[in-house]
């Protein structure tokens, strides 16, 4: 990673710094797809990091001062959230405008084939694209494989689609990819396309977002959630589950396993 000082104003935030990631030898799109990510959720006028300059090998985006979390900040982010899943998208799985590249989650590569059904889509390539790789890492037992193909097979089936048309999601919206500053939160590393809204706040349920009813209010009183959304929350963290039980251990595998299991129970 390289910082180079220098004053950058963008959207009204001033940083005295350029943040620098590198990775030599990466897949061309790679850093493509996160700059790709960023400018459609800020286009739907997300709160994220500014792209300053893409190339196969790097990404330079502003660098963010940091605050402690507070109720207002959180409320302000929530209402941002839900105008940015309204910004929409295509299909479920269609990627950012204007590329069409390989996406990724984190380091991983992510499919993403547009498709007319949430169901199909999420089933296939945000849960059951993962299992494999958790099961040869060791971390999903093959009760806990089985259980999240038959969690799958129930959502492939459409028991859990609704009317609400694709939304524009960040797609990796863990706490450690919300960024406290003076300003509000800005996001940063996302894995965007059109999914699910309740997707992105079973994510931050998952991984304790601080201020997480302030979030949630801020949200409802911008875009009312169905009724239910609560009960639905483990069906929507079988994707990060998923992805974490590939490569971070097995007690993700554990709580996959028993995620799959109520998903079940609630279409039954």
């Amino acid at each position: 990673m390289v910082v180079r000082p220098m004053v950058i104003r963008h959207a009204g935030r001033v940083t005295t710094a350029e943040f620098v990631k590198r990775r030599p030898g990466a897949h061309s799109d790679f850093f493509a797809a996160e700059a790709a990510g960023l400018r459609w959720l800020g286009a739907a006028g997300a709160p994220v990091v500014a792209v300053l300059d893409v190339s196969a090998e790097h990404i330079t985006l502003e660098r963010l001062a940091s605050a402690p979390p507070t109720s207002a900040a959180a409320h302000a982010f929530g209402a941002a959230l839900a105008w940015m899943h309204d910004g929409g998208a295509p299909k479920f799985g269609s990627p950012p405008a204007g590329f069409d590249g390989q996406l990724y989650i984190g380091s991983r590569p992510m499919p993403s084939e547009p498709t007319s059904t949430w169901g199909e889509f999420y089933a296939a390539q945000r849960v059951l694209a993962f299992v494999d790789a958790a099961v040869s890492a060791g971390n999903l037992t093959r009760r806990d494989a089985d259980d999240t193909r038959a969690a799958c097979e129930v959502i492939a089936s459409g028991r859990f689609d609704d009317d609400e048309q694709p939304a524009r999601i960040h797609g990796d919206l863990w706490s450690g990819n919300v960024m406290w500053t003076p300003e509000g939160v800005v996001m940063i590393d996302p894995a965007a396309h059109g999914g699910h809204r309740e997707t992105d706040l079973a994510m931050l349920a998952l991984f304790g977002c601080p201020e997480f009813e302030s979030v949630i209010e801020g949200y409802q009183l911008t875009h009312r959630l169905r009724t239910g959304w609560q009960d639905r929350v483990p069906v929507h963290q079988l994707h990060p589950l998923a992805v974490h039980a590939a490569g971070h251990g097995p007690g993700y595998g554990t709580e996959l396993g028993r995620a799959a299991r109520r998903t079940v129970e609630l279409a039954a």
